[in-house]
């Protein structure tokens, strides 16, 4: 008896097992039945997206006072962090200089008669007094100035520059400033709004155009910085914190 109820424990376990078995492959199919009619990939870890595209507008005096919804195909859309990775490589690698460059003694000036004879001097052979093995002669594999510039292609860097912003819509680091474009030269403005908006860190500005009176306004400020949408790139929008825009600058996005 107690052999026969073991056994029948055991097959109710393997039962059970492949019960559930069939249960999580029948959930499968559903979830890839689904997932080819909506057109949506499988992913195991979905990215949560926080912050929406409706955003605050404030005035000089640091107050809310209107909403504005961004642009969703510029700050709407999932940061592709391997682009990102990229084209953050390619600036930085940009801007290194690579000046460091050595003559050899072909180029090196002078040299171009044999010192001495070739025989009878007693000295060692010398065809020139730029040889290497000489003070004041070339260098021999030493380093060379070269064009090491990299390049991304223009739909890449567009992309990247979306990334750059969608990532910064989704940190909440996006603010609209009203009227900030037509402000008086005058610092003491842009530096009593910046505590008003409680920006962190470094921030950068972007207005519609150029603007003598805002550069005029913030070039005594540290960690700001001005730009235009078409001169933007995503180095310069992720190497800052916090990112405001002017309302004249959002409809200049493409």
């Amino acid at each position: 008896m107690p052999q026969s109820k073991t056994r029948v424990s055991r097959v109710s376990k393997v039962t059970d097992a492949s019960l559930r078995g069939v249960k999580r492959r029948s959930n499968l199919k559903e979830k890839i039945a689904t997932t080819r009619k909506t057109g949506l990939a499988m992913t195991k870890d979905q990215p949560t997206k926080t912050g929406g595209l409706t955003v605050s507008v404030f005035d000089l005096s640091g107050k809310s006072v209107a909403k504005v919804t961004l642009p969703k195909e510029i700050f709407g859309q999932e940061p592709n962090k391997n682009l990102l990775s990229q084209a953050i490589h390619i600036y930085e690698a940009n801007a290194r200089p690579s000046t460091a460059h050595t003559k050899t003694r072909g180029e090196v000036r002078g040299g171009g008669t044999k010192p001495w004879r070739q025989k009878g001097t007693g000295r060692a052979r010398a065809g020139s007094i730029r040889s290497p093995l000489w003070v004041g002669g070339g260098t021999t594999f030493g380093p060379r100035a070269k064009n090491a510039r990299l390049s991304l292609p223009a739909k890449m860097k567009h992309q990247a520059l979306i990334s750059a912003l969608s990532a910064k819509r989704q940190a909440g680091d996006i603010k609209v400033v009203k009227s900030i474009e037509s402000i008086r030269p005058k610092t003491k403005i842009v530096a009593g709004l910046l505590p008003k908006l409680q920006t962190k860190g470094n921030t950068l500005l972007v207005t519609s155009a150029k603007n003598q009176n805002l550069k005029l306004a913030t070039r005594n400020i540290q960690r700001i910085t001005l730009d235009t949408p078409p001169n933007l790139n995503a180095y310069a929008v992720l190497k800052n914190r916090t990112l405001l825009l002017s309302e004249e600058a959002i409809t200049k996005f493409k």
